[in-house]
């Protein structure tokens, strides 16, 4: 009796075993969102960012943040405008502080800021606008302004989410098309 117990025992965990492998070699058929807007993107990107006259300080973080996030979040090279599969054209539509949250004295310790980026992507063939908005929470002491540091890292975190949101409507269009 033990030995049958036994040996349905080592039939049952090698059934399990089997089944594993299974499920890992076959997998679920899940692709990344950087997989699928690399689709739709290509292997090379080139980007301009449009200096804003009213706010051309914010502007230049923006465009040091959105090349760092676009070759991490795409997966992407980047390369001059003649050599890329696709360009991306990135305005800066505006950019907000609105207050979060004050002490029992009144004073402003958390604020959020608010980035609205319009994004033109363009192929030999083709071109569509997109806008992506991003948002970014922080702290600052009671009492105290805020330092462009951290205006700065504000703009750039949620210049960040901002194309993440953009990474999200691009991958969306590269689930929809045919493969």
């Amino acid at each position: 009796m033990v030995n049958s117990m036994n040996r349905g025992y080592r039939q049952l965990t090698r059934l399990s075993i089997y089944f594993l492998l299974l499920t890992i070699l076959t997998g679920c058929g899940y692709h990344p969102s950087s997989k699928e807007a690399k689709k739709v993107m290509g292997d090379t990107v080139s980007t301009e960012t449009i200096i804003s006259m009213e706010d051309p300080e914010n502007t230049v973080v923006l465009k040091d943040a959105l090349d760092e996030a676009i070759i991490r979040r795409f997966q992407t090279n980047l390369r001059h405008r003649k050599d890329a599969e696709t360009h991306l054209k990135i305005e800066l539509n505006s950019v907000g502080f609105s207050a979060l949250q004050y002490d029992s004295n009144g004073y402003i310790i958390s604020y959020r800021t608010t980035i609205n980026l319009v994004i033109t992507r363009m192929t030999t063939n083709f071109s569509k606008r997109y806008n992506a908005v991003g948002n970014f929470d922080f702290t600052i002491s009671p009492n105290a302004i805020i330092t462009d540091q951290q205006r700065f890292d504000a703009i750039a975190k949620s210049a960040t989410k901002a194309l993440d949101s953009f990474v999200a409507q691009v991958a969306a269009e590269g689930t929809r098309t045919k493969r």
